[in-house]
């Protein structure tokens, strides 16, 4: 009996990051100056702060609905941020924070087996020059782990990035640099919808982060492409998908 997969069968329906029930659904409008989205809400004009900074290609069209959070403080400037937008019957989540979230969360309840060896977990820790989302360790074992949101896909292939990435090539030469030093690297892909079938770099977006996701694969650091269960009710961890070999 295969312990890890028993784990992942078990729990491919628990929600680990539940949605507040003051969420509201409205209809997208415009974004503005990056961090800015407006909506409609009930007929009332309204603001959403949104903390992805890629292009979201292909997902913001005037009239969709999309599925806000209310801020917890009050005072804030924009009172909402963008957590989901919806593509014909699918919820897409577009939320940044979300796959750090849930790479903490699947690790407490056990639904990665990649993790299921480590029992200390860090968040944001620093290495060299680079700071890394996550580091796990079972004393002397040690991996250090970075977490990327993934919400592009074209011929059923799920692909990150969807804009040009210098930070993103930063971390690859920095994980293969470490591989080479014996020192075990790992990126986590959360793949927020669930119309991919596979994964690659998208190399016709970035060459150059493709390329070093190539190099980095090759020189022994792990490629965790996760697929998300997403509702509005929340977010939860499904299927590993594949990932494409080189192509160019």
């Amino acid at each position: 009996m295969n312990k890890a997969l028993d784990l992942l069968e078990m729990s491919d329906d628990m929600i680990l990051l539940p949605f507040h029930s003051t969420c509201i659904t409205a209809q997208f409008i415009g974004r503005y100056k990056r961090f800015s989205i407006e909506a409609n809400y009930q007929g009332e004009r309204i603001w959403a702060h949104t903390n992805n900074t890629g292009s979201m290609m292909g997902l913001l069209h005037p009239g969709q609905d999309i599925y806000l959070s209310r801020a917890h403080n009050p005072k804030r400037k924009l009172p909402f941020t963008l957590e989901l937008v919806r593509i014909n019957e699918m919820w897409v989540g577009v939320n940044t924070l979300t796959p750090n979230r849930i790479l903490k969360l699947a690790w407490q309840h056990k639904q990665i087996p990649e993790l299921l060896s480590y029992n200390e977990y860090f968040s944001e820790v620093k290495y060299s020059n680079s700071r890394f989302d996550a580091c796990v360790q079972n004393a002397p074992k040690k991996m250090w782990i970075e977490a990327k949101n993934v919400t592009f896909v074209a011929d059923e292939i799920a692909s990150f990035p969807d804009a040009i990435t210098a930070r993103g090539q930063k971390h690859l030469e920095t994980m293969i640099h470490m591989k080479k030093r014996g020192i075990e690297t790992a990126l986590f892909f959360l793949i927020q919808r669930t119309d991919g079938k596979c994964f690659a770099p998208a190399d016709y977006i970035d060459f150059t982060y493709a390329k070093l996701f190539y190099q980095a694969m090759k020189a022994g650091v792990q490629i965790w492409p996760y697929q998300a269960n997403i509702s509005t009710d929340g977010i939860g961890i499904g299927k590993k998908l594949n990932t494409l070999s080189q192509q160019f």
